[in-house]
């Protein structure tokens, strides 16, 4: 039986928000391995001057930990 463990991430990019998930996820495998899967909690984006500027994705990262 497999042991999952949940992390919350906060990423941004100025690109868009899968750009922003990926991010999220590429920088967390730094550190956690066996990534299994990614949620998007929810998507945000800064505005100034009336244009999008940055996208950000607030995601909850699924690895495993044990097994």
């Amino acid at each position: 039986m497999a042991i999952l463990k949940v992390i919350e991430v906060l990423a941004n990019s100025e690109k868009s928000w899968e750009d922003a998930t990926k991010l999220a996820v590429k920088r967390a495998s730094k550190s956690v391995k066996n990534i299994r899967s990614v949620f998007v909690q929810s998507q945000s984006a800064v505005v100034k001057k009336d244009r999008v500027t940055e996208f950000r994705v607030n995601v909850k990262i699924t690895f495993e930990v044990g097994g």
